[in-house]
């Protein structure tokens, strides 16, 4: 097998990769998503086309996007396989993904689809918000138990809540930008002015609440389902819950890069994650772009379906182009909550 998995901390090794040609046959391929799946998927991948040579090199996603910004003018990887949609589209603006229209995209659920105009990227799968409920806890403070997100507003919570910062975490901003765009922005500010009365603790990760709210230390956590799913399944006296309103979420992106030097090979790339990849996916995400290709877990039957009904129309190219004044917005409020990073 000619797969070889490289990180770019690795200094002197990964520059030398970075700084190479690429040949026919061999695919320079960035990302930035979990190390572990990543691996798992091209390792995947290669079995399915042994004749290409992957090398990979991943960071994570603002680590990322700034490496790619800087090479802009002179690109060295062949695909950006799994970034979030609301930082690759920002790239997507500055001319860098090759058009390419994969096939079996017309067979996916349609809110992964590049609609705007040419064909520039395809989502495969991604992550979502929830609440994470700690039932023992609940009871033992006499809590009613929330049905949507403007429940959490109940001066009955206060204190009791733990969310992800927006800035530092992903689920944080899909949280921040969908209220946004169910509320309206005004509306959504206030919202989350009362929100912050009950919070108790902002922190860097989207998956510490659920982990929070299942070791008890919070009784509510705003975090994603599929970190719910593992906690819940591991024995936690937790629930998780999806809001009345809706739900925001984000995606993960594979695009083409312009000026590759290997394109069928690109190509048969992004073909395979609407394929094969698409079974892998559905063993380790919590939503995916084609839930015909996931085997149901015999605990947890109608997950997909549920997560996927109030998944919202979200607006990505709408919430990249907005992210820094949200954000900003957001830490000018609330940042004083925000848990010290270690």
């Amino acid at each position: 097998m000619k797969f070889s998995f490289k990180k770019s901390a690795m200094g002197v090794l990964a520059s030398m990769i970075l700084a190479g040609v690429a040949n026919a046959g061999e695919l320079l391929v960035y990302s930035s998503t979990d190390a572990d799946n990543l691996k798992y998927y091209m390792d995947n991948f290669q079995k399915d086309n042994p004749d290409i040579k992957v090398k990979v090199v991943r960071e994570s996603t603002g680590t990322m996007a700034a490496k790619m910004m800087a090479e802009k003018d002179n690109p060295q990887a062949d695909v950006l396989f799994e970034m979030a949609a609301t930082v690759a589209l920002n790239m997507e603006t500055q001319g860098m993904f090759h058009p390419y229209t994969p096939k079996g995209m017309d067979k996916i659920d349609q809110r992964y689809v590049d609609k705007e105009g040419t064909v520039n990227w395809v989502g495969n799968y991604g992550w979502a918000g929830c609440i994470c409920w700690n039932t023992v806890e609940a009871k033992k403070l006499g809590l009613p138990k929330p049905k949507s997100w403007a429940d959490l507003t109940n001066p009955v919570y206060k204190g009791l809540i733990s969310m992800p910062n927006p800035n530092s975490s992903g689920t944080g901003f899909l949280d921040v930008s969908s209220w946004i765009q169910i509320m309206g922005e005004d509306a959504a500010w206030k919202y989350m002015d009362d929100l912050h009365k009950n919070v108790g603790v902002y922190t860097h990760s989207g998956s510490k609440p659920c982990k929070q709210s299942g070791s008890g230390e919070f009784p509510i956590g705003i975090s994603w389902p599929g970190r719910a799913i593992k906690i819940i399944k591991a024995g936690a006296p937790m629930e998780m819950i999806i809001p009345e309103e809706g739900i925001g979420w984000e995606m993960q992106v594979v695009a083409i890069m312009k000026g590759t030097k290997n394109l069928k090979d690109s190509q048969r790339l992004i073909d395979w994650t609407l394929g094969n990849g698409m079974k892998l996916f559905g063993e380790r995400q919590s939503i995916i772009a084609d839930t015909a290709k996931i085997t149901p877990d015999p605990k947890l039957p109608n997950f997909f379906k549920e997560v996927n009904a109030k998944l919202i129309d979200n607006k990505f190219a709408w919430a990249a182009a907005n992210k820094g004044r949200i954000v900003a917005e957001w830490k000018k409020r609330y940042d004083g909550k925000t848990e010290p990073k270690k």
